[in-house]
């Protein structure tokens, strides 16, 4: 492999693997709230990509009006879906949420194939520049702008679960819903809170893999998709997310070059962050930076 090649290959996997750890990092919150894995993820990515895109091509709105309108649109949406549907769960086995959150990825991805089609929708130019040179290498701006959101918003959770009340209320209710409660700490309201927050940064993440790639039903997979980098970094750790995101994302690029040049299996790019799920459960079944859960009977 060619020293450029490959210097390519892993830039691309980071700034890829950047975008899903800001959607591993989704995960997180929701289960750091409540104990709940959302397999609506990656609807809420879709949702929000499709809200964004219509503001730009049917309401003409430029893109730094229209992007924060949808982000805008997605936190009602959160709280909205949380108090609507989820609020009435508290306090029934998880799997029942669980279960409750499998429906609405069925019901949000028929919703948006009745709505606007099965068809990929490309975004209006956002950038005067769609390419940038770095290195010696090429660029997209879109990919430029990923990073620096992924880093604000990695940044964001640091701050926000270690030194914000909102954010400490949030890991107290984690760590016991009953406790959290007798110390003044409304359980429903973190519960929408963590919803609109996690919806939020979904969009972010479908607004970007929508203007690379265009809008499609598709684009909900990347919910599934990035269930990898989650459980590698470990369910309840932001860094362990933001850290599985990149090492699927470089992973992903590495085994399509291998698959390309000598395997020709055709499908290592999607089945490769799998096989490194495996392995990890089997090493540290609680992720790299998951924190261990003991029972003693």
């Amino acid at each position: 492999m060619e020293t450029g090649l490959l210097f390519q290959l892993v830039l691309n996997g980071l700034i890829v693997g950047a975008l899903y750890g800001v959607v591993a990092m989704s995960f997180v919150l929701i289960y750091k709230a409540s104990q709940v894995v959302n397999f609506a993820q990656g609807e809420f990515m879709l949702i929000g990509a499709w809200a964004c895109w219509l503001l730009l091509t049917y309401w003409q709105l430029p893109f730094w009006i229209g992007f924060p309108v949808a982000l805008a649109f997605m936190t009602v949406f959160g709280v909205v879906l949380q108090v609507m549907v989820l609020r009435p769960l508290i306090g029934e086995p998880v799997i029942s949420v669980i279960m409750a959150t499998v429906g609405l990825s069925i019901f949000f991805q028929a919703l948006m194939k009745w709505m606007f089609g099965v068809f990929a929708q490309p975004f209006p130019a956002i950038f005067p520049v769609e390419r940038i040179r770095i290195m010696g290498l090429e660029v997209q701006s879109v990919y430029l702008l990923s990073i620096a959101l992924s880093l604000m918003i990695m940044l964001g959770f640091w701050w926000f679960f270690n030194f914000s009340k909102h954010g400490l209320a949030m890991r107290a209710t984690a760590f016991d819903q009953q406790v959290a409660q007798s110390l003044g700490i409304s359980v429903p309201q973190v519960f929408a809170m963590s919803w609109a927050i996690s919806a939020v940064v979904s969009a972010v993440a479908g607004v970007v893999v929508g203007v690379v790639s265009g809008v499609s039903s598709g684009l909900s997979f990347y919910g599934i998709k990035v269930f990898p980098a989650v459980i590698l970094g470990g369910l309840d750790s932001v860094v362990g997310a933001m850290l599985g995101g990149i090492i699927v994302g470089v992973l992903e690029n590495l085994a399509q070059y291998v698959d390309s040049q000598w395997l020709n299996w055709g499908n290592m790019t999607n089945i490769a962050p799998f096989y490194a799920l495996i392995i990890i459960l089997l090493i540290k079944p609680y992720g790299l930076f998951g924190t261990k859960n003991i029972e003693r009977v």
